[in-house]
């Protein structure tokens, strides 16, 4: 789907300020507000838009470890890994991947010890071959979209 400049400044909107109302998004744009929610409601159907839930930290809510666990799986049981992972509060993403290994998940934990019990929790689940773990140690870039929303959002002559 093509965004334009419009939806560009809408989706910007949307990620710096949250909490304000669609009337009031649309004052700050100038269009009516009419607009503003049929803009809204296409990049919802298009999949641009896809939450607009608050966002939580884990380390806030007491798990400030946080690990990526690369799995291993035995050929043809992806799936039955992937659900089982699923059941894991701690596993907060997981992807399928290439290179080395099969799913990359990402693992919060309260500490250490808990980082250590999750990982062998996996390590028992069927089909698992073996894991390897690299622990975080400072978030340099936090997830973010804005900056490409901004580059699509751009013409060519920008």
């Amino acid at each position: 789907m093509a965004v334009d400049e419009l939806d560009t400044r809408i989706l910007r909107l949307l990620l710096e300020q949250p909490r304000t109302s669609v009337r009031e998004y649309a004052r700050m744009l100038g269009v009516a507000r009419d607009t503003l929610q049929a803009r809204m409601d296409r990049l919802e159907r298009d999949g641009v838009i896809t939450g607009t839930g608050p966002s939580l930290s884990p380390a806030a809510l007491g798990h400030p470890v946080l690990a990526f666990v690369h799995i291993e799986v035995t050929q043809g049981r992806l799936d039955e890994v992937g659900d089982a992972l699923a059941a894991v509060p701690e596993i907060i993403e997981a992807f399928s991947i290439t290179g080395g290994g099969d799913l990359l998940t990402r693992v919060v934990a309260r500490d250490n010890a808990h980082l250590e019990d999750v990982v062998q929790s996996l390590i028992s689940m069927p089909g698992v071959v073996r894991t390897r773990t690299e622990v975080a140690l400072r978030e340099r870039v936090p997830h973010r979209v804005l900056p490409l929303v901004e580059s699509i959002g751009r013409t060519p002559n920008d």
